[in-house]
């Protein structure tokens, strides 16, 4: 690990006031410290969230749930609000990493390092959510844009980010049983005839599958998605799963999700 400036500062306002040269925030650490300890990150400040108040709630706005960038998985998989308002978000919480990481890993750090497995990602495209920073708001849509890689520019700060309550919902997911990432995710969302549905895992990017949102909005059943053939261009292949395997498994993961959101 190279050597670095640390920080600890009290405010968002002073948090993006040390986003200098090649500074780097640190959320919950899960990802960074670790790529920092194989040298392949190394920020010449490290500017610990961990201490502002203001980035930490949970709270209900108008039927859409609002979380704050450093909220703990563990908060938002045993939040009463999230339980009743969208269930399939708490339940996505649950099942990511283990216990030790559920406690320390962060729903902001989470989106913002953007793991092509990470289950975030899903709800945010499935949901149709809004990441707000210090600077303004963006689409789900518009955010993950590619191999670790979004829509933040350099020093930009996730504050918090807003689910649009659907319907009923469901993830499923068929999961490394070392790791527990997602080979690959399925978060559905039926908004009432407009379903949506992001898939994580499969591509270098999470992305939504055109095909299954325009089945599953015509008929929600398990035999629509059962039907939709998904082709292998462009998925991942790596000693997990091949690009046709991963192509398999987001019909089977749709469809156990659409049955999961029935019960």
């Amino acid at each position: 690990m190279h050597a670095f400036h640390y920080h600890r500062p009290s405010s968002t306002k002073d948090a993006t006031s040390l986003a200098k040269d090649e500074a780097r925030y640190l959320a919950g650490g899960q990802s960074l410290v670790q790529a920092m300890k194989l040298r392949l990150s190394s920020p010449s400040d490290l500017i610990d969230l961990g201490t502002i108040k203001e980035l930490s709630f949970i709270k209900n706005s108008g039927g859409a749930i609002e979380i704050g960038a450093m909220t703990r998985h563990a908060e938002v998989a045993s939040s009463a609000e999230i339980r009743k308002t969208i269930p399939a978000l708490a339940s996505l919480a649950g099942m990511i990493g283990d216990r030790q990481v559920r406690n320390m890993g962060t729903i902001g750090g989470s989106l913002a390092n953007n793991d092509p497995a990470a289950d975030y990602p899903a709800a945010a495209l499935g949901l149709g959510a809004t990441i707000t920073t210090n600077k303004r708001k963006i689409e789900a849509d518009k955010f993950f844009t590619g191999l670790y890689e979004t829509a933040l520019e350099p020093g930009e700060l996730i504050t918090s980010v807003s689910f649009p309550a659907p319907k009923r919902a469901a993830y499923m997911k068929f999961k490394n049983p070392a790791s527990r990432f997602a080979i690959v995710g399925v978060f559905v969302a039926d908004f009432g005839g407009k379903v949506r549905v992001g898939v994580t895992g499969a591509g270098p990017s999470a992305f939504r599958q055109a095909e299954m949102e325009k089945a599953l909005s015509a008929k929600f059943a398990p035999e629509a998605a059962a039907a939709v053939k998904v082709k292998a261009d462009g998925l991942n292949n790596d000693l997990h799963a091949s690009p046709e395997y991963r192509a398999h498994l987001i019909t089977v993961m749709t469809k156990r999700a659409v049955e999961a959101a029935l019960k």
